[in-house]
């Protein structure tokens, strides 16, 4: 496996001192973003999909400096009842999912996307609850109407450009768990898996080893984000997971996001780690940082830090011991 960052956290520099300051970090790859909510700080996108010596440039400036793009992000909700925003978040991926394929990045990554409740409705609608029964009847509209038939298409499109899409399992979106992931994944095709973030699984109450196991055995796992997240567990009491607090109110707040190794120890990292090589995943470990009270770089390279010391770099020799 090898170290990377979602190059986010860096908006506030040129692509080249990013590169730079990625490489002197002591990593491997960048994941990009290409728009959407990531925005496109590190990526010019229609310039690169119109010119193929800028194209060039870009790529050779990342492996110029010995790295790699391990993927290239857009998360939006392609599926909104916004019209704009999803006209919007379905051209930004369809265009992502173009350039990968003429840069040879791999993976794209994104959000499922969330329906309204009906035809006419003015916001997503996430059911949390089969009961009252309007709130499952909902849900089967979403999955059957929109849910699978967007993604049967993003997905023939994807495997036409060589492309897999990684799908990050976060709440508010209709694929969150790995039974949903499975879940569109058999109605769809196998270009569509996880960007599996061990974040978002704590504060659901899923074992991300667990989850590990489960979408390895399926060969659902395309990406990987190395994000913590501390749960308070008297906060929990109060407000329970499904907190809506504003993700400002840390000290108030069920569960907060940290840096890797500041909500869980190492002993979990690496039991991620090995997880992961055990059940097949031996591709980027991608950091994402989003704590609330580290700076950008304290925070960043204590991922790094705790990372380095938990991450399995080197293919597994013979056992010479039986």
């Amino acid at each position: 496996m090898r170290l990377g960052v979602f190059t986010v956290l860096f908006a506030d520099q040129s692509f080249e001192d990013m590169l730079d300051h990625v490489k002197a970090s002591g990593l491997e790859a960048v994941e990009i973003g290409t728009g959407n909510y990531p925005g496109n700080a590190h990526c010019p996108l229609d310039e690169l999909l119109d010119s193929e010596a800028k194209r060039n440039e870009y790529i050779k400036a990342v492996t110029d400096r010995g790295l790699t793009i391990s993927a290239f992000s857009c998360h939006g909700n392609p599926l909104s009842p916004d019209t704009r925003f999803a006209k919007e978040s379905h051209e930004i991926l369809i265009k992502t999912i173009q350039l990968a394929n003429l840069l040879n990045v791999p993976v794209v990554n994104c959000f499922s996307g969330t329906a309204g409740d009906h035809e006419g409705a003015k916001y997503p609608n996430w059911p949390v609850a089969p009961w009252p029964n309007e709130y499952a009847d909902v849900l089967t509209w979403q999955w059957e109407e929109k849910l699978i038939p967007y993604w049967k298409d993003v997905g023939r499109i994807a495997e036409k450009h060589n492309v897999k899409i990684g799908l990050e399992l976060h709440a508010g979106f209709l694929v969150h768990t790995p039974y949903t992931m499975l879940k569109l994944r058999e109605e769809t095709t196998e270009a569509i898996g996880a960007n599996l973030d061990p974040s978002h699984l704590w504060w659901q109450g899923i074992d991300p080893v667990a989850a590990i196991k489960i979408l390895g055995k399926a060969n659902a796992i395309h990406h990987f984000h190395a994000k913590d997240t501390y749960i308070d567990q008297d906060n929990v009491n109060m407000y329970g997971l499904t907190d809506m607090q504003p993700y400002g109110n840390v000290q108030t707040r069920a569960w907060n996001f940290r840096s890797v190794g500041c909500g869980h120890g190492l002993e979990d990292w690496s039991n991620m780690m090995s997880a992961l090589r055990t059940y097949g995943y031996d591709y980027v470990v991608s950091i994402e940082h989003e704590d609330p009270i580290m700076s950008i770089e304290e925070g960043f390279q204590r991922a790094v830090q705790n990372l380095k010391s938990v991450v399995i770099k080197e293919s597994p020799a013979d056992m010479w011991w039986v």
